[in-house]
């Protein structure tokens, strides 16, 4: 018989969720279902791909890292005004210090195209958007099962600024 042993990460209930989402009820939904879901850790909410590559980088107004911690996971929204999801999740696998970061597409997008150029650029997970909020709340219950409870995430720390950048003050 195969003894099965559940093992919970001590910071489980601490670990930061990144939310990389530009719309607004799109955001209350994702939160309001993490609530009826019981999921209690702290979540973090950018509006763009800018916004999700400065606040992972600890730049501009994300500076302070004990207000602005590096998450442990990323909900990631593909279609963002600017720089889009895509462009972010390249960002972050060429990133050495956080490549390993667990990136959750959820999108709007059922094309398979999305679907597979998401994986192929490094997504750990592809979910559609769902339209019942039901369907939100278990979304929600099965990344706090897994990918919180679950799922042995790998160290990451925060990227470290490129040399001509450092020179140049572009900080």
């Amino acid at each position: 018989m195969i003894k099965v042993t559940q093992i919970f990460c001590s910071v489980a209930d601490t670990s930061v969720i990144l939310v990389v989402e530009d719309r607004a009820d799109d955001i209350f939904i994702i939160l309001r279902s993490f609530g009826q879901a019981g999921l209690t850790n702290p979540v973090q909410v950018v509006r763009s791909g800018e916004e999700a590559i400065a606040y992972l980088r600890g730049e501009g107004k994300f500076v302070k890292r004990a207000e602005y911690p590096l998450p442990s996971l990323v909900l990631l929204d593909l279609k963002l005004p600017g720089i889009d999801g895509f462009e972010v999740l390249t960002w972050i696998r060429q990133q050495q210090e956080i490549r390993g970061l667990p990136v959750i597409v959820l999108t709007a997008s059922d094309q398979m195209r999305d679907v597979n150029r998401a994986y192929q650029l490094g997504a750990n997970s592809f979910f559609v958007k769902e339209l019942d909020f039901s369907g939100t709340v278990n979304f929600s219950k099965l990344l706090q099962d897994f990918w919180l409870k679950w799922a042995q995430m790998p160290q990451t720390s925060r990227p470290e600024p490129k040399a001509d950048e450092k020179r140049s003050g572009r900080l």
